[in-house]
């Protein structure tokens, strides 16, 4: 078990009481205070991980304290991002620590939910450990409930009731994580008992509201929910602000809201900025890479009308305020963690230095830290435990004796991020096998349970917006339930890839023509690697150009591919269930036996 509290109170009493000399002194800086919405001439002054005093800290002074010039450069508190599935970058605590220090992240809000449904409880106290070995802080809300797919998905560990009444009390725990609405609409009863020693616990209860409005927002605000990320446009996020809710702009790797969200401050009132924070939600390594990370967040809302220092607020002390953490991070202030960036141009907002938790990580824009991931335990490296699959399994059958039915195909929606649509199709059918439509972009889909827990035959439905022509691709990185998903052209290449990942301990994969011809291993829970994130990045960047010569143009095949598995947003989803309505929150037959031909999708033909 770790915690946050590790200096001895009467030691950093005494360090703010100039009794004890500071460790690290900043000097000839223009302060950003978030606090006051100031900036000014100040020093500042460190002990250990904690900031002891802003202002005139020449009383701070000793033998062993060293000094950093800002030479007139600003001094910027640490930016939060304020919602964040760290595992959707592929990398490891250590790797993603790596990857966006650099660029002024020095705190981020998790549910570490992905590493929960593989690894459980043992796994998660390894993470914690290794996090805590790292300049990067990690503030953990222990997920409402795992998985958050209805129906219930099969996955290596399910969060429950009995989780919350003993894990609420760890010290790393600071709130309960991205509670769904449609739990709380459900009244699910391991929900509801979570929710409710949250309240013993005095522990905020942290959103997901996708697209909830009218009675459902006001019923989820009923519940205690505090804040959300999930905003779809800036009206939806103004009605949450008018009904006291703190909501997060998202600019995720494929969900890019920030341009639409921002205007709820440059069009329709700059005073609500304080109840606006930001976060990046899911992002890959090679986006932190070439753009850039909560910086790059910093720079978007300038760009787009909103005043530097307001931006600034929005990136640091909003979130800390939002998640109640504002006691420890979020501004430049005696107690707080000693998180502090030297930026030369505030509109610009490029980051030349970085301190977090007290330790120079960036010097004149260089790593100078040293990161060193752990050891790994089995606990971690040995997730994998799917049976082998035959072609056969990657079939969708019929009893149909027509030449055609009419099926549903999950298709990509372009102008929603993450939504799919139901896409109504006339499939050929061969010897009681539906055929998928490559000319028009009908592919299988399929997603595996990977924990060994069922022994269940594999459930394949159909998804377009891939356009893929030849070969399939499969992950076993896959928010929420982190099962293997897999979509192709044809079963024997789907089920290369599947056995593929069960044969090497996870990872992405695509296969074409019966052959491997991109694999990037992910042997920690089959979701990240200890991989440099420049190396990352190009191995990203290579399954990439894989899937472009395979037809597809999505920006980011295998991204959208593994969110098959969402159900927690409209209007179809995949799990190891099978096709999932997300309306009827129910599993559903893909292929329409009443053999309608409707113009659109009848909500009741499946049934």
């Amino acid at each position: 078990m770790t915690s946050m509290y590790k200096e001895d109170i009467c030691e950093m009493i005494d360090a703010g009481a100039a009794k004890i000399p500071a460790d690290l002194i900043i000097t000839n800086g223009q302060l950003v205070n978030v606090n006051s919405a100031e900036i000014y001439q100040a020093d500042v002054a460190i002990y250990k991980s904690r900031i002891v005093a802003t202002g005139d800290v020449s009383g701070y002074v000793g033998n062993n304290t060293k000094t950093i010039n800002a030479n007139g450069k600003y001094i910027v508190p640490g930016l939060i991002d304020g919602h964040l599935h760290i595992e959707c970058s592929k990398l490891s605590m250590t790797s993603f620590a790596k990857a966006v220090l650099p660029h002024g992240t020095t705190s981020i809000i998790s549910g570490l939910d992905q590493y929960i449904v593989t690894a459980g409880l043992d796994g998660i106290q390894e993470i914690l450990q290794e996090i805590d070995g790292t300049p990067l802080k990690v503030f953990w809300g222990l997920p409402f409930l795992t998985p958050y797919t209805l129906p219930q998905s099969n996955v290596g560990f399910n969060v429950t009731a009995k989780t919350h009444a003993e894990v609420q009390k760890w010290p790393e725990v600071f709130g309960v994580w991205e509670t769904v609405s449609e739990f709380i609409e459900n009244q699910h009863s391991d929900v509801m008992k979570a929710i409710e020693y949250a309240r013993i616990n005095r522990l905020p209860i942290f959103g997901c509201a996708p697209m909830t409005r009218g009675h459902k927002l006001n019923s989820i605000l009923c519940a205690g929910v505090r804040l959300d990320h999930e905003s779809y446009d800036h009206t939806e996020m103004m009605e949450k602000i008018r009904k006291g809710m703190n909501v997060i702009i998202r600019e995720s790797s494929i969900s890019h809201f920030l341009e639409e969200n921002v205007k709820v401050i440059t069009h329709l009132n700059p005073r609500l900025s304080r109840r606006v924070s930001f976060c990046t939600d899911d992002v890959i390594a090679s986006d932190i890479v070439n753009n850039g990370h909560m910086d790059k967040l910093i720079r978007m809302a300038i760009a787009n009308g909103v005043d530097p220092l307001t931006a600034i607020q929005m990136g640091s002390i909003n979130s800390a305020e939002a998640y109640r953490i504002d006691h420890l991070v979020g501004s430049i202030s005696p107690g707080r963690f000693a998180d502090i960036l030297l930026v030369e141009d505030l509109v610009k907002f490029e980051i030349d230095t970085v301190i977090a938790k007290g330790q120079l990580v960036v010097e004149n824009n260089q790593t100078v830290y040293d990161f060193i991931a752990p050891k790994r335990s089995n606990t971690l490296l040995q997730s994998m435990k799917l049976k082998s699959v035959t072609a056969d399994d990657m079939k969708v059958k019929t009893e149909s004796t027509e030449a055609k039915v009419q099926a549903l195909s999950l298709d990509v929606d372009f102008d929603i991020p993450f939504v799919r649509r139901g896409r109504q199709v006339e499939l050929n059918v061969k010897d009681g096998i539906v055929l998928p439509d490559i000319k028009n972009d009908v592919l299988y889909a399929t997603v595996i349970e990977r924990f060994g827990k069922t022994d269940c035959k594999p459930k394949v439905g159909f998804c377009s917006g891939w356009k893929l022509t030849s070969g399939a691709m499969a992950s076993s990185c896959a928010p929420d339930d982190n099962n293997v998903v897999c979509i192709g052209t044809n079963s024997e290449d789907m089920a290369i890839a599947i056995n593929y990942l069960a044969e090497n301990g996870g990872g992405q994969v695509i296969v074409d023509g019966g052959k491997v011809i991109g694999f990037l291993s992910l042997p920690i829970c089959g979701i990240v690697s200890d991989l440099d994130p420049h190396t990352m990045a190009a191995e990203e960047e290579k399954l990439l150009q894989l899937a472009r010569k395979l037809g597809c143009d999505l920006p980011d095949p295998l991204f959208y591919m593994c969110c098959l598995q969402i159900t927690a947003i409209p209007d179809f989803a995949i799990t190891d269930l099978g096709v999932i309505d997300f309306h009827d929150q129910a599993v559903m037959d893909p292929v329409f036996k009443c053999g309608c031909t409707h113009g659109k999708l009848h909500p009741k033909c499946h049934h």
